[in-house]
Formats: C-alpha cells, structure tokens, sequence
C-alpha cells in the first residue's frame, strides 16, 4: 500500500501524520513503485517546497491489475479494493505569496507524471513525464479548473522537462 499525501509530508501534528495512516489515503501500490519511483517524487516535491516554493499536489489512479511481489492482482482484500493499473500525479510549483490563482502564469512549472503500477517500474520518476491533458483523458477529470482558461490550457498541453533531481 501506497499513501496519497505521503506521512512526512504530515508531521506538525501527532493528528496530521495519523490521518494518513487511514484507508481513505491508500492505494494499492506495488513495492518498488511506491518505495522507489514515487518516494523519489515524493522527495523531489519536499525539496521543491523547502526551496521556498509552494506546491499543489493532486494525485489518483486509474485501471484493474497492478502486478507486484505478489504477482498479478485485480483485486485485494477478498475483492473489496481494486488494484490500480495506473498512478497518477500532478504538482504545480509556484512562488510563496497570496493568491495563488494570481501567481500562476503559463510558465509555471507542472509536473505530470503517470506510472504503471509494476514492480519493474523503472526508479526514475521523470521517465513517466506526461502532459495534464493525457491524465485527464484516461480518468475524466478536469484539472487545474481555478486557473483562468486560457493558461490552464496551455499548462495542460505541454509536458514538463524540468530537473528531476
């Protein structure tokens, strides 16, 4: 299992860290993705955020059948929870300050990035790169809807290359 809003994103409160040790913030999540791939996302988008950044993070998946240590599953918890074939997320960094709607400009940075949930994942996040518009269209989300329109469209077209480290 994998956490949504990872536990040492959480850490200011004994009460913060516990919510995300409950169900409504895990995922199905294959070892390596979850101890390798998404924890060096997970790290890169702390030290965004210590960097003197603000980051908005939204994340999800999609599908049936991750195939971890365990071999293939569908389904877990005597077929209670699926098992995702995809994991998603996506961060927009922008400057500290108020108003974050205002401080978004077209040359924000937005991180994409949608990763089969395997256990041969490769380690390397930035690989899996994608543009807004791809996620949305496999999961009938509407992303980044507070940004004025022309701008979410183009953050939402174009995939990120940024430094991964």
């Amino acid at each position: 299992m994998g956490h949504n809003t990872p536990s040492a994103d959480r850490t200011k409160t004994l009460e913060d860290n516990s919510a995300t040790f409950l169900i409504t913030d895990m995922v199905p999540q294959v070892p390596s993705n979850n101890q390798q791939t998404w924890a060096g996302l997970e790290d890169h988008t702390r030290n965004l955020a210590q960097a003197g950044n603000e980051v908005y993070v939204i994340m999800g998946s999609y599908g049936v059948e991750g195939a971890g240590s365990d071999g293939t599953k569908n389904t877990i918890d005597n077929g209670r929870v699926t098992v995702p074939s995809m994991i998603w997320k996506v961060i927009m960094v922008i400057p500290l300050g108020d108003n974050y709607v205002s401080r978004v400009t077209e040359n924000t940075r937005v991180i994409s990035v949608n990763t089969p949930n395997i256990n041969t994942v490769n380690s390397s996040w930035g690989g899996y790169r994608t543009m807004v518009d791809a996620i949305e269209a496999v999961n009938g989300y509407d992303l980044l809807t507070e940004l004025p329109d022309d701008i979410e469209a183009r953050l939402e077209s174009k995939t990120e290359k940024g430094p991964t480290f």
